[in-house]
């Protein structure tokens, strides 16, 4: 009599996905010449991003890849104002950076077409070099993340990142440094994934219960806090909410109590000593504070951390810090009962290459 097949591992994919991300770097590195005759290719005026999801919280880092190493002005832009409203917005001149990891998003496609009819020089990053964003963009910058089968991204979200940061150092002259700075990332996160693996599983059980949290972060980390609010809602049913450490004390400090931890993601740049005196203000107000990222040990009198390597510049401080989150996040849902491949009531949309 034939054994029934045995039952996935719940988080397998996910899990699995996360531990190819050194690997994912290496690969996008492959491509840096693409990204050299890209950026020569780019006009001057303003950065417009684009892309929903994790693809939008990788652009709220882009806004600080392209001001601090290019020096140029780089916006979230609207879709909705472009593809639902029709407002006549001069796109003119400006270069679009559409992120969609499958490269099937359809108004993130629309919004592609209209500008590059404006004259607007139009760039798709993605993981499938054959979508239809890479047909209809002027120039395609592939992830190279390789196929990603769990519904919550994580490497795909890594390589936009990279690619960001990588096309940003280009404009500027500086992608020799940025690129071996990228390489010497993916080697500390390979290095460093074992243990942080371990941490986020060893602190996750307490976590079992929560029903909401707060995430923050400033500066390029509040890319960080805006997705692992999302792994956190996506895997885990936890209501997480990113904010700025700024935010935090303009009304939201108030619903503070010890039922309601705080993620707080801490990098030794300009913004720590607000997210220093932001974590004070949840520790005054008696919630459990998490601390983590490179400057993790800054943050005072947290209960729990989870320290990454220090990144050879501050702005890669996010391709580390953001791993100490989706690991979190896999193991809090496992320790709930969940399975993070498969989040109730999602489906994967990057079935790509």
């Amino acid at each position: 009599m034939s054994q029934p097949d045995p039952l996935p591992d719940p988080g397998a994919l996910y899990l699995a996905e996360i531990r190819e991300q050194p690997a994912a770097l290496r690969r996008l590195l492959e491509q840096r010449d693409r990204y050299a005759r890209v950026a020569a290719a780019a006009p001057s005026g303003l950065v417009r991003m684009v892309g929903h999801g994790s693809s939008d919280n990788a652009a709220s880092y882009g806004v600080y890849a392209f001001g601090l190493l290019a020096r140029r002005t780089a916006i979230r832009d609207s879709i909705s104002l472009t593809v639902y409203y029709g407002a006549p917005l001069d796109l003119g001149e400006s270069t679009v950076v559409a992120l969609s990891q499958s490269g099937r998003t359809p108004d993130v496609l629309e919004y592609v077409a209209r500008a590059r009819r404006q004259g607007a020089y139009t760039i798709a990053v993605t993981n499938d070099a054959d979508a239809a964003l890479a047909e209809g963009a002027d120039a395609v910058l592939p992830l190279r993340a390789g196929p990603e089968h769990a519904v919550a991204a994580t490497k795909t979200y890594l390589t936009q990142l990279a690619a960001l940061a990588l096309l940003a150092a280009e404009l500027a002259g500086r992608g020799d440094e940025v690129a071996a700075g990228l390489a010497q990332t993916a080697d500390d996160l390979e290095r460093h994934l074992p243990l942080l693996e371990r941490a986020a599983a060893a602190i996750a059980v307490p976590f079992a219960s929560v029903g909401r949290m707060f995430v923050i972060g400033r500066g390029p980390e509040f890319a960080t806090a805006r997705e692992i609010a999302l792994k956190l809602l996506e895997t885990c049913q936890i209501a997480a909410e990113p904010l700025t450490a700024t935010d935090l004390a303009h009304g939201p400090v108030a619903a503070l109590d010890p039922l309601f931890p705080v993620w707080a993601v801490a990098t030794d740049d300009p913004s720590l000593d607000v997210v220093v005196e932001a974590a004070t203000r949840v520790r005054e107000a008696g919630a459990t504070l998490i601390a983590s990222g490179p400057a993790a040990e800054a943050i005072p009198d947290a209960q729990y951390r989870l320290p990454v390597p220090a990144p050879p510049d501050p702005l890669l401080a996010p391709l580390l810090s953001v791993v100490a989150g989706q690991l979190f996040a896999g193991a809090v849902a496992r320790a709930k009962g969940l399975d993070p491949d498969r989040p109730r009531g999602l489906s994967k949309v990057t079935l790509a290459r």
